[in-house]
């Protein structure tokens, strides 16, 4: 299936899958009309799509090396901005970050500013050099530049400590959405997650993955805006995304209308719900005053931005390319596949908001009876999972603002529900929800046994192994380094949006300016580039240890807090990188002309064939 026309047949390959993909939604909705219970949909949803990721991954085996680790370098521009698009839009971006804008407002937009950004570094500072260096891996970009296994293993240390992070928050989003969808307890849903990210991966390494994120992306595209375009029909306005400012005054109106007063710690915890989520919406949801609010939300955008330009997960994707160029117009498709959803985000958060708030609408909660509210069925539903929560604090029996919770990772799979649409919704928000992290988790597993496979076992371990043994080592590694982020995540250490920006800081503290100087400075030297990796990493690490999240909590400096920790990081690299640069020999004159030589936009790959 995937030799000969294949890639020439693409469109008309994937039209087909998005058709079926709409007719099968359209059975569902029969279905549903038909009598069919909501756990039997939401369960034929999940299992469907997983099973298409299945087959693709099945049909796309290989046992070459070049398509294993970069998919052949045949991946047409716009078909990689989809699989870039579904690698980036991982559980954080479908699961969490409308969650995380519907409580911290204003805020938490910093993280959509800081992800989108980053993609204009990628495209100007990295991608295309690093296409036409011809690597397979980033830690193999700073092996070959620095010269020698001491930068190679010190990045893959980064890669490993940056992408593990990740990967659990994007096996705790498939365990969130399994345990809802089929009615499992979170800690076996996790397991489910597992196996299915190991169906689309295992065999057939990134030619695999990238033909199932275009798939992935497909269906979590479509069950991402179809629940907004659907609720903002239901308020006029097919098109809610140019009325989102309409509708942000009009939640202040309601907050002023209904009166929201903070809970004090001592009345959550007495009351057992969850302590970080203390009201429905921010009561200051305009911009804040003052100068530190400018630089904390200034601070998160720029660790997000130089965070998404370190990521060896998305650095990968432009590995599969088919020429410079290419990786150019990629990162362009990329972006605008990710604009469709980060540009909907602000919007879903609002409307769910509403869908809540609004007394003129008939799904509104608050103000009613907790009695009357705690028999509506989704809210039953979410209930038992414990991802809603209400509190009788004044003991007057009628629901507050300040009564209501709900966990942010749920708020955008709970919408469908929550504004009344047809259960055939949330079975496709959940399906899409499961696409996302899958995706993502797909391409970090990958990354990290590939790296392990590559940089440590082949180039340093045992660089006479050949093809079959390279492959059954990574693999392996997939399947144990998979089994060990679902353990991980099964204990929900931190939200979903929290793990993922810890991600982001380790990758900027410990390989942002090697990779940025490696192609953009000749000076820069092999103890540099380690000076930089390690320095960065040590110094981020040991800065999110003293601040600490809840069990640590220590006052920041500057309000560089756990979420930012990675700007201490990247500047004590960078001031490491440079100085011991400088302090030591400078690199041979190969070296010096391999750096011009990957910057010209022309000719052939650096590395060649030989790689």
């Amino acid at each position: 299936m995937f030799k000969g026309g294949f890639i020439s047949n693409l469109p008309k390959i994937y039209g087909l899958y998005t058709g079926g993909f709409l007719v099968f939604i359209l059975l569902m909705a029969v279905l549903e009309s038909a009598g069919v219970s909501a756990a039997s949909i939401g369960i034929m949803f999940v299992a469907f799509t997983v099973l298409i990721y299945a087959l693709i991954g099945y049909l796309s085996r290989t046992i070459q090396v070049d398509a294993y680790y970069v998919a052949g370098r045949q991946v047409p521009t716009v078909f990689n901005g989809m699989a870039t698009a579904a690698d980036w839009m991982s559980g954080a971006s479908f699961v969490a970050m409308a969650g995380g804008i519907y409580f911290g407002g204003y805020t938490y937009m910093a993280f959509l500013v800081g992800w989108t950004g980053g993609y204009v570094l990628v495209s100007t500072l990295l991608a295309p050099y690093l296409r036409k260096f011809g690597c397979y891996t980033v830690p193999d970009f700073i092996g070959t530049r620095y010269g020698g296994n001491l930068p190679r293993f010190c990045a893959t240390l980064v890669l490993v400590l940056a992408s593990f992070t990740y990967v659990t928050a994007q096996i705790n989003a498939t365990g969130t959405i399994a345990s809802r969808a089929l009615q499992i307890p979170f800690e076996l849903g996790v397991w489910v997650g597992l196996i299915s990210i190991l169906m689309c991966s295992m065999l057939g390494g990134m030619r695999a993955v990238t033909w199932t994120q275009v798939a992935q992306y497909i269906v979590l595209i479509t069950a991402y805006l179809i629940p907004v375009f659907w609720m903002g029909s239901k308020l006029g306005n097919p098109f809610p995304h140019f009325m989102l400012g309409d509708e942000v005054q009009r939640l202040a109106d309601l907050e002023a209308q209904f009166g929201l007063t903070k809970n004090t710690g001592a009345a959550i915890k007495e009351a057992g719900v969850p302590g970080g989520l203390k009201y429905i919406s921010n009561p200051h949801s305009a911009v804040p005053a003052g100068g530190m609010a400018v630089w904390k939300y200034l601070s998160l955008a720029i660790c997000m931005m130089v965070g998404t330009a370190s990521l060896p997960h998305i650095l990968m994707r432009y590995f599969t390319t088919p020429s410079v160029k290419s990786a150019r117009k990629s990162v362009a498709w990329s972006l605008f596949f990710i604009f469709l959803l980060y540009f909907s985000a602000p919007m879903l958060a609002t409307l769910s908001k509403l869908q809540l708030m609004d007394p003129n609408l008939p799904t509104a909660i608050i103000g009613k009876s907790i009695s009357e509210v705690q028999s509506i069925q989704w809210v039953q539903n979410w209930s038992a999972v414990k991802q809603v929560f209400i509190a009788d604090f004044n003991g007057d029996g009628i629901l507050q603002l300040n009564e209501w919770f709900m966990r942010g990772d749920v708020v955008v799979l709970a919408t469908p529900e929550v504004a009344g649409l047809p259960y055939v919704i949330s079975g496709l928000v959940a399906a899409g929800g499961m696409a996302a992290a899958m995706s993502t988790a797909d391409g970090l597993v990958l990354a990290i046994s590939n790296c392990l496979s590559h940089d440590i076992y082949y180039k340093i371990i045992d660089p006479k192994a050949d093809v079959r043994k390279r492959l059954i080592v990574a693999r392996v590694l997939l399947v144990v380094i998979g089994a060990l982020a679902a353990y991980i995540s099964s204990m929900r250490l931190t939200s979903i949006l929290g793990a993922v920006a810890w991600a982001f800081d380790f990758a900027m503290s410990g390989l942002f300016f090697p990779l940025v100087l490696g192609v953009w400075w000749k000076r820069a030297t092999k103890e540099g580039a380690v000076a930089g990796i390690l320095g960065g990493l040590i110094s981020g690490t040991a800065y999110l240890i003293y601040v600490g999240p809840k069990f640590m909590a220590n006052t920041p400096w500057l309000g560089i807090d756990h979420l930012r920790f990675g700007i201490i990081g990247a500047s004590v690299s960078l001031v490491a990188m440079v100085l011991v640069s400088l302090m030591t020999k400078e690199p041979s004159s190969a070296v010096q002309k391999m750096v011009d030589d990957v910057r010209v936009p022309s000719g052939r790959t650096i590395l060649g064939k030989q790689h």
